[in-house]
């Protein structure tokens, strides 16, 4: 019995080989469609990854709540030539939440100047003046050589900055930035460190956050108040338009991630005390994003993993027609085979080997291909866009990240292997059911 199987398995794959192109043709459609099951997961995960180290970078037990202009603020703006438009969170929204929720985990941020310079460089500002505690809220780290802000500069109302990466190459390419001066205003400011490069940078990060945090600049919150006041002032073509915001941005810190979306609600209850509209106030939950992105990414691994699932159902029905017509073909080699003792299963068998062995090579082909694409994508995809004619696509920010994932190789493969035997057991039995005096007299 043993002989007879293996001579049934070495016939099979003997078939295989005389008709090497034809083989290689019909498990063609399994090929893509296992590299496009891989590549699909693996845009998916890394898209998904990505994602979540953004949100994880503003803190998962955080809630961010920013003053933002209304819309009502923005048409003035367009109508007038000067303008100072309030607007925003005030010490009184600030006391109201800290009879709820405890003081020292809400931390503010207020933003001053409207211009930052060194020299002849100038930049808008994004200048926040902070507390120390912000770092550890934020996650923020610290270049070497330099440090974050400490209560002594508080106490002291000290003139000194903490500069983001962006800053850094935009006003000190070939210098160390620490120890020199830089220009908020007219105000001089000693530069004391430099941020680590923060993941929110560009594209998505600064659409979630509604800015690069690597333009950021934090002086202590005392000399902010002290030197800027609550009004910034911004000049433009011969006319200014100015905010006046006592608080811009408040970080607080929940006790653990279970008790995030219940304080956010409490939140959301007290600002609306003072801005019942809610048009000038938004809030932030990075845990509610990190789900909401879990959830999204979740559905869509599934749909992309469908869409490319039926690559391998048209696969499969062009092994199933190739098989047929190979059973036409071969009518006379089963009679020869019946005439001398093979069996019906020996038949179906053989022609189950062969279809068999056609999708699972066509897997492992796809799974090559697929691991090589995901591969590729990553790491060519930003060096063909520095082509000049890729230059306008290039500016946009556009990126891919891609991550493969063991489980996306083995069902696929799986998946390939199972349509091949699926859709090569009707021709099987129809090669087996062959009459052999019949099939010995076809020519």
């Amino acid at each position: 019995m043993m002989n007879l199987s293996l001579e049934t398995f070495l016939l099979g794959m003997k078939s295989l080989r005389l008709h090497a192109l034809r083989s290689v043709l019909t498990s063609l459609g399994i090929i893509l469609g296992v590299a496009s099951v891989i590549v699909m997961v693996s845009i998916g995960e890394g898209n998904k990854q990505s994602a979540l180290r953004a949100i994880q970078s503003l803190g998962a037990t955080n809630i961010i709540v920013r003053s933002q202009r209304p819309p009502e603020s923005q048409q003035v703006g367009s109508q007038r030539r000067s303008f100072v438009a309030m607007f925003g969170m005030t010490a009184e929204d600030l006391r109201r939440l800290e009879k709820f929720i405890p003081a020292d985990t809400i931390i503010p941020l207020k933003a001053v100047g409207s211009e930052v310079s060194k020299g002849a460089s100038r930049t808008t500002s994004q200048t926040f003046g902070t507390i120390p505690e912000l770092k550890t809220a934020a996650n923020l780290r610290v270049k070497a050589g330099g440090r974050y802000l400490v209560a002594e500069d508080m106490a002291r109302r000290a003139p000194v900055a903490v500069i983001g990466s962006e800053i850094e190459k935009m006003f000190f390419t070939l210098t160390n930035p620490i120890g020199q001066n830089i220009r908020i205003d007219q105000r001089v400011f000693k530069i004391i460190g430099v941020l680590e490069p923060v993941g929110l940078a560009g594209g998505a990060g600064s659409a979630l956050v509604g800015r690069d945090l690597n333009k950021d600049i934090h002086i202590p919150l005392t000399t902010a108040k002290l030197e800027f006041g609550d009004i910034v002032v911004r000049r433009q073509s011969g006319s200014f338009s100015g905010e006046e915001v006592e608080i811009s941005e408040l970080y607080l810190t929940a006790p653990s991630t279970d008790a995030v979306v219940p304080m956010a609600e409490h939140i959301r209850s007290v600002m609306k005390v003072g801005h019942p509209s809610m048009k000038d106030i938004e809030i932030i939950v990075p845990w509610e994003l990190l789900e909401n992105v879990r959830r999204t990414t979740a559905t869509m691994n599934i749909l992309l993993t469908a869409i490319a699932a039926i690559s391998l159902l048209v696969g499969g029905i062009g092994i199933m027609n190739i098989m047929l017509a190979t059973v036409v073909e071969r009518t006379r080699e089963i009679g020869i085979r019946r005439a001398v003792g093979a069996s019906r299963n020996d038949i179906a068998i053989q022609f189950l080997i062969e279809t068999g062995s056609i999708s699972c090579v066509g897997g492992l082909l796809g799974i090559v291909l697929g691991v090589g694409i995901s591969v590729g994508l990553e790491s060519f995809l930003p060096w063909i866009l520095s082509f000049q004619i890729f230059s306008g696509i290039g500016d946009v920010g556009v990126g891919l990240e891609t991550q493969i994932t063991g489980w996306s190789i083995i069902v696929s493969f799986l998946v390939a292997a199972g349509t091949g035997l699926v859709f090569g057991i009707y021709p099987a039995i129809i090669a087996s059911k062959q009459d052999p005096i019949v099939a010995l007299r076809h020519d």
